[in-house]
């Protein structure tokens, strides 16, 4: 292997390895980020939250007490049965310990959801951003998972594997003998 091919490939392993750590502190940060503020994503399949949330987005959010929300928030609320609804709050009655009767509606809707939502807590939208959740979808089936395994695991065992040391190289001024 010529040395212009070895310099490529070491500068090729280390920026493959440098992402791959990024990756792994983004990782930990969420993690750190979801246990101790309560913070997750969610995916917009529907467009309901047009313009302001278009369909296929991904939004942060943070669960905060019913008592935390206020006319005008985007806030995600669990239904019984149901998967979870993203609307945006349009009227507030606060209730008995800490649970509130909130009404919502989606920003794409001229009329208000149908029945108004007893909740204690909800997840408040902190930031969405527009074609993440289709990325975040496909990257989370399993083929794809398992070449992302496959792959980092090549990586670091390539990183880690035991190279001739350069120092008896004749090129570096050790002696040879003939």
């Amino acid at each position: 292997m010529t040395r212009t091919a070895q310099r490529i490939g070491r500068l090729l392993g280390g920026t493959l390895l440098n992402l791959a750590a990024l990756g792994g502190v983004i990782c930990i940060a969420a993690v750190i980020a979801a246990v101790f503020f309560s913070v997750s994503l969610i995916m917009f399949k529907t467009g309901s939250m047009s313009p302001t949330i278009p369909a296929g987005s991904l939004a942060l959010v943070r669960e905060i007490p019913a008592a935390g929300v206020q006319v005008g928030d985007i806030v995600t609320v669990d239904r019984s049965g149901l998967l979870p609804i993203t609307h945006r709050v349009v009227a507030i009655t606060p209730g008995d310990d800490g649970a509130a009767s909130i009404t919502l509606r989606g920003d794409a809707n001229t009329v208000n959801d149908p029945e108004p939502y007893l909740v204690t807590h909800v997840r408040i939208v902190l930031l969405s951003l527009p074609g993440l959740a289709g990325v975040i979808s496909a990257l989370s089936q399993g083929p794809v998972m398992s070449v992302i395994t496959v792959a980092a695991a090549t990586l670091v065992t390539w990183a880690f594997w035991p190279r001739k040391s350069e120092s008896r190289s004749p090129r570096h001024g050790a002696a040879r003998v003939t």
